[in-house]
């Protein structure tokens, strides 16, 4: 299944699309690192997402201060990610390409 998720990160990566469906929301990490899908907020790493994926929200929770943010790929429930590092355009936001660096880098 892990390798199923990760093949389907990999093809939303080099799909182009003019905009974001409504709802869908960007890996935006300013680690530089791909971003851990969970099996619960804070729990096991059940996969990862590259800067720049295209994911919808399905549920919103905190723990603590922390947002944490259920979410799908392409119709598929992936996993929880960490809401801080999720961009989520508003309706007549232009959508940029993906970003390349780390926030403090750009």
């Amino acid at each position: 299944m892990m390798v199923l998720l990760r093949a389907a990160v990999l093809l939303s990566l080099f799909a182009v699309t003019p905009a974001l469906a409504a709802g869908e929301c960007l890996i935006d990490d300013p680690t530089g690192t791909p971003l851990n899908v969970r099996a619960e907020p804070n729990g096991a790493i059940l996969t990862t997402l590259q800067n720049g994926a295209s994911v919808a929200i399905i549920e919103e929770r905190r723990l603590g201060t922390k947002r944490w943010l259920l979410v799908s790929l392409q119709g598929r429930q992936l996993g929880w990610i960490f809401g801080a590092y999720v961009v989520c355009p508003k309706a007549g936001d232009e959508v940029k390409a993906a970003p390349s660096q780390p926030a403090e880098q750009r």
